[in-house]
C-alpha cells in the first residue's frame, strides 16, 4: 500500500490516472496495517457516532485498536480461526467495526448483513457459506432462533446488548479479556486471504457471495482520496446501512485510509430528514454521500434553518432529478458528484473536483482501473456507441476487485472472459472519456429496432412534479404492432390521481426530455414497487408480469 499522505484532492487527473501503480503487499491486513498505526496517534478521531436514544460517542483509533483487539481474543477463545465465516447482522454502531475488526485481525471472515433479514434470508446466507457463527442484536434473535434446527453449520450465537439464555454476552466477553494480542497465536494474513463476504441484493436472482480478499481494503483509497476527495480534516458521512458493500466504500475503508473521521447514525425505523440536516449542522461534517431518494427528501425540507459546513456532496445508484441539484446548489452553492461501482468493486467510475462536471455523467475511470466500453467479445467501442461496462485485467488484477464468485461456476463464466471484468451493465463514452450510464444488461428494452436504457426513461419520469417513483420496463405492445414496447409503472405524489390526462401529460414530457421513441406507451398507475431488502427495483419482477 501506498504510504498514506496529506495529498490535496484537488489533483492533476491526467497525470494522477496516467501514473498510479498499485503497491499491494504479499501480507496485508486492515486491521494491524491500516488501523493500528493510525492508532499511534492516541488523539486521532475514527468515528463519531450518533445512538438511537440522541446520544453520541467518539472512538479514536486507539479506541478501536484497542477493543478489536480485545474482541480478536473473544473469538480465538471460542475457538475461532482463519477463513471461518461469521454472519454480522448490526445497527450503525461501534460494535459493528469492533467486531468486523476483531475478525480481520485474526482472518475470521465477516459477511456483512442488512438488519431486514428474514428468517429466511438468515437460513440462505449461513447454509450457503456454511457460517459457524452469527452476531446480532435482540431485535433478532428470534429470527435467528427459529432457523437453528435447519442450519447444522451454526456453532456460536452472540449478541450485543443484552443478556439472552444460550446467547454469548458480547459485553461480559469483552469485559473480562485482554487488550494485547499474543501475535504467535495469528496466522498472517496474506492480501490474497479471504477476507470478507458480501450478498448481492438478488435482482435478478438468489444473492451470489462476493469473495473478497484482504487486498480490498487498497482498492478502497481511490474511493476515499479520489472519486469522495477525502482529507485527514474532513468528517465524512455515507447514508448507507451496514449489510451493503455501500458501507465498506463510505463508512470504513478509504476513509481510514486517508485518515478522515466517520460519522454514523443509528437509526432503527423511520428516516428522519430534519434530524439528519440538524447532526449535520451540529457536528459540522464536511463531506456527505447519500443515494438520490435521500436527496429528494431533503430538499423538501426547509434547507434555509441548516448552517451546513459541507464543502464535497456525492450521489449514486439511481436517477437524480435535476430541480435537486438545482434546489441543493441554490443553498449550499455544492453541485452533487455522481460515480459508480458495484458490491463486486470499489469506486471504478467517478466525477472529480478537478474535472468539469457533466451532469448525468458517472465520470471518468479512477485511477488504477482500466474500465472500457466494450461489445460481447471484449473489442473496445467507439465513442458514443453503448456496450458493456467492463474492467480490463490484461495488466493485472485491481485489489479492489473481488475475487470471485463464490461456489458460483457459472456466474464466474459469464462475468470474466476475454481479459475483462464485464460489470453486467450497460453504457458508452463520449469524446471527452465520460461514461453515461443506460442501465444493467438484463434491463436494456429492444423495442422496434431501438435500445432503449431505463435508466434515461427513469430520469426523464421523474422530472415530472407529480413522479414519487417509478420503474421502466419493457412490455408486449397490447396491439400487436410494436412487439415490445415501454411500460412505465409509476407511484404518484400526494395531490396527484391517475387520469388519461395525466398518461397523456407524462407521456409528452418524457417525449420533449428524451428522444421521441422512448416514451413510455404504457404507463400503469401503482401504489407501490417490488424492492429487494436494500431497496433496489426488482425489475426482473415486474418484466415477467408481463409476459
Amino acid at each position: 500500500m501506498r504510504k498514506i499522505s496529506d495529498e490535496d484532492y484537488d489533483f492533476d487527473y491526467e497525470k494522477v490516472y496516467k501514473n498510479f501503480k498499485w503497491d499491494v503487499p504479499e501480507y496485508f491486513n486492515f486491521g494491524f496495517d491500516v488501523v493500528d498505526r493510525r492508532a499511534l496517534d492516541r488523539t486521532k478521531s475514527a468515528l463519531l457516532s450518533i445512538h438511537a436514544d440522541g446520544s453520541h460517542s467518539y472512538h479514536t483509533f486507539y479506541d478501536l485498536s484497542v477493543q478489536s483487539n480485545k474482541f480478536a481474543n473473544v473469538l480465538m477463545k471460542m475457538g475461532l480461526k482463519k477463513g471461518d465465516r461469521v454472519l454480522v447482522i448490526l445497527e450503525s454502531t461501534p460494535e459493528w467495526y469492533i467486531a468486523l475488526l476483531g475478525m480481520y485481525k485474526v482472518g475470521v471472515v465477516p459477511m456483512p448483513g442488512t438488519v431486514l433479514l428474514t428468517s429466511k434470508d438468515i437460513k440462505y446466507r449461513v447454509n450457503r457459506a456454511e457460517a459457524i457463527m452469527v452476531i446480532t442484536d435482540l431485535s433478532h434473535v428470534g429470527r435467528v432462533e427459529r432457523i437453528m434446527d435447519e442450519c447444522p453449520t451454526l456453532k456460536h450465537k452472540m449478541i450485543v446488548d443484552h443478556k439472552v439464555l444460550e446467547w454469548t454476552s458480547y459485553k461480559e466477553e469483552m469485559d473480562k479479556t485482554p487488550e494485547h494480542i499474543d501475535m504467535a497465536k495469528i496466522e498472517r494474513t496474506k492480501s490474497s486471504d479471504p477476507m470478507m463476504i458480501y450478498f448481492t441484493s438478488g435482482t435478478t436472482g438468489p444473492p451470489k457471495m462476493v469473495l473478497h480478499t484482504h487486498s480490498y481494503p487498497i482498492g478502497h483509497e481511490v474511493t476515499g482520496r479520489y472519486a469522495q476527495a477525502l482529507t485527514p480534516h474532513d468528517l465524512h458521512w455515507t447514508i448507507s446501512e451496514t449489510g451493503w458493500a455501500k458501507a465498506s466504500w463510505g463508512k470504513f475503508f478509504g476513509q481510514m485510509i486517508v485518515g478522515a473521521a466517520i460519522i454514523q447514525w443509528e437509526t432503527p425505523g423511520r428516516f428522519d430528514a430534519d434530524g439528519l440536516l440538524n447532526y449535520m449542522d451540529k457536528f459540522g461534517v464536511t463531506t456527505f454521500c447519500a443515494p438520490p431518494t435521500v436527496y429528494r427528501m431533503l430538499v423538501q425540507m426547509d434547507l434555509s434553518k441548516y448552517d451546513l459546513k459541507l464543502r464535497h456532496c456525492m450521489s449514486a445508484g439511481e436517477p437524480m432529478n435535476p430541480e435537486v441539484i438545482k434546489i441543493w446548489k441554490d443553498r449550499f452553492g455544492l453541485d452533487i458528484y455522481d460515480f459508480f461501482g458495484q458490491t463486486e468493486t470499489v469506486c471504478v467510475l467517478s466525477n472529480y473536483k478537478s474535472l468539469p462536471i457533466k451532469y448525468g455523467s458517472v465520470g471518468k475511470p479512477t485511477p488504477g482501473h482500466d474500465v472500457r466500453i466494450v461489445d460481447d467479445e471484449g473489442k473496445e467501442l467507439p465513442p458514443n456507441q453503448e456496450g458493456n461496462i467492463a474492467i480490463y485485467l490484461g495488466n493485472g488484477w485491481p485489489p479492489g476487485l473481488m475475487k470471485e464468485y463464490w461456489r458460483d461456476p457459472d456466474a464466474m463464466a459469464k462475468a470474466f472472459h476475454h481479459d475483462f471484468y464485464f460489470t453486467g451493465d450497460k453504457a458508452y463514452r463520449d469524446e471527452e472519456g465520460y461514461f453515461w450510464f443506460v442501465g444493467r444488461d438484463d434491463d436494456v428494452i429492444k423495442s422496434s429496432g431501438y435500445r432503449i436504457g431505463p435508466f434515461e426513461v427513469e430520469s426523464a419520469l421523474m422530472e415530472h412534479p407529480g413522479v414519487a417513483e417509478c420503474a421502466v420496463v419493457g412490455a408486449e405492445d397490447p396491439g400487436k404492432t410494436r412487439g415490445i414496447v415501454v411500460k412505465a409503472f409509476i407511484i404518484l405524489k400526494k395531490g396527484y390521481m391517475p387520469s388519461d390526462k395525466l398518461t397523456k401529460e407524462i407521456q409528452e414530457h418524457v417525449k420533449t426530455t428524451t428522444a421521441p421513441y422512448k416514451y413510455p406507451r404504457i404507463i400503469e398507475y401503482v401504489t407501490e414497487l417490488p424492492k429487494t431488502i436494500s431497496g433496489k427495483i426488482k425489475r426482473n419482477e415486474l418484466r415477467a408480469g408481463e409476459k
